[in-house]
């Protein structure tokens, strides 16, 4: 048996640039700032992937501090990023993406600081989030269906 496990999510876009998420009997609704050609009814996708990552960690954090010897009191991540949005609205050859993603752990802990430093590196190394991120992944477009709607 492999422990490789596909995860899956449909994106549908609503109203605007409204989306309607999907992963498993969960739903989000992303959308962008009104600045950005959206309503601000959610979070737009950079922001999404932003707190993604912040999440992973956290669940991370949770679920290997006990094999550290680290007490969680409370445990938070801070993420902030940049994006040079000229990339988006093609006005320049600049990368449409992130150039600089920074993350902040806030720990609550009575732990000794040499067990939450050793815990620390660990939790960086095992983010499933924050490794696709930091490493390069195939992304492909596997198909597109193109479907046709009569007029009316």
């Amino acid at each position: 048996m492999t422990a490789l496990q596909t995860f899956k999510a449909t994106a549908h876009l609503q109203d605007g640039v409204q989306v309607k998420a999907r992963a498993r009997n969960f739903e989000i609704l992303i959308d962008e700032p009104a600045g950005l050609g959206g309503t601000d009814t959610g979070m737009n996708p950079v922001e999404a992937l932003l707190a993604s990552l912040g999440a992973c960690q956290s669940i991370v954090a949770r679920v290997y501090a006990p094999k550290f010897g680290v007490e969680l009191e409370h445990f938070s991540v801070d993420v902030e990023g940049d994006i040079d949005l000229d990339g988006f609205f093609d006005r320049s050859d600049v990368r449409p993406g992130y150039s600089d993603i920074r993350y902040t752990f806030r720990i609550g802990t009575s732990s000794p600081e040499e067990k939450v430093e050793e815990f620390i590196r660990f939790l960086e190394s095992k983010c499933p989030v924050g490794d696709t991120l930091a490493n390069p992944v195939r992304l492909s477009l596997g198909s597109t269906i193109i479907e046709r709607i009569s007029a009316v």
